[in-house]
């Protein structure tokens, strides 16, 4: 269950993980906006405009696995293969994100499938 919660971890710090590079890139447009970050955001095109994206795809993954995990924790089913799916889920939305960044859609889209694959995996398993 360790393996497991590790995972869950980690998948909870990536989102914030991926802002320091959309920071990075809010702050190459003059100076980071904290008073309206949303609308600096929405000025950012290339690196900067993937990142942000990435930024927020790292939201909508982490709901998918959150969701898959907690129902594997809920239903008794933390088993070998659950831990080794996280794991899978991890590595796949790290390298995910490092994609998006460098601009490889296919590798990206890839690692995307990976990542929810494992998830829905993972979900599978409370069965």
């Amino acid at each position: 269950m360790q393996t497991i919660l590790i995972c869950l971890l980690i998948a909870l710090l990536l989102p914030y993980a991926a802002k320091v590079p959309l920071a990075m890139a809010m702050a190459k447009l003059g100076k980071y906006d904290n008073n309206h970050p949303r609308a600096q955001q929405a000025e950012l095109t290339g690196y900067g405009a993937r990142a942000h994206a990435g930024h927020q795809n790292a939201f909508e993954s982490l709901i998918i696995f959150g969701i898959a995990v907690l129902t594997a924790l809920m239903t008794h089913n933390v088993t070998d293969v659950v831990a080794l799916l996280a794991i899978v889920h991890v590595v796949a939305r790290l390298v995910y994100h490092v994609m998006y960044l460098l601009n490889y859609g296919t590798l990206r889209s890839l690692s995307w499938f990976v990542g929810i694959g494992a998830s829905i995996g993972i979900f599978c398993q409370a069965f």
